[in-house]
């Protein structure tokens, strides 16, 4: 159940983790990834300008222009699936990576409540037994306070013992 109902602490941890990789990322990945793609742009775009200078130029080569531009567009088209698609695998690899790390925090803090638990039952029981010790020492000083009642409890024990038997 602790899976559905989380504590507080379970979600601080996690979110924390999260903003701790959503840093790493955006620190080195996103710009990285971003100057990679206006470099691609760039040069996407010097293809195109120098088509179109090209068939400024000479009118008479309009079909070799137009298929510097087509082919121009293509890469461009090929360049920006390629982005899209090292994107999406960057963003897959993160959310993996951030449910491996939610899984292993969520069982440290299992591990740790299963510890702390075992811990208070043992010590619990040790107070329970030191007050039984307590609560038995008192009831037999009460008992055999002078000569008469410990005969007696010592009979009546004995009797006991001997209809057990």
């Amino acid at each position: 159940m602790e899976l559905f109902k989380p504590e507080f602490g379970l979600a601080f941890w996690m979110f924390i983790a999260f903003l701790c990789l959503y840093c790493i990322l955006a620190k080195w990945a996103w710009p990285f990834i971003i100057k990679s793609m206006e470099e691609r742009a760039d040069l996407i775009d010097k293809g195109v300008a120098y088509a179109q200078e090209a068939k400024s130029h000479l009118d008479n080569a309009k079909s070799e222009a137009d298929k510097l531009l087509a082919d121009a567009r293509g890469q461009q088209a090929e360049i920006l699936r390629d982005a899209a698609k090292m994107r999406n695998e960057i963003i897959e690899k993160a959310r993996s990576e951030a449910a491996v790390e939610a899984k292993k925090v969520s069982d440290a803090a299992q591990v740790s409540i299963e510890q702390a638990r075992k811990e208070s039952e043992k010590q619990l029981r040790l107070e329970v037994g030191d007050l039984a010790l307590q609560i038995a020492e008192k009831v037999i000083r009460r008992n055999i306070a002078n000569d008469q009642a410990q005969k007696e409890l010592v009979d009546k024990y004995l009797s006991e013992v001997e209809t057990k038997n």
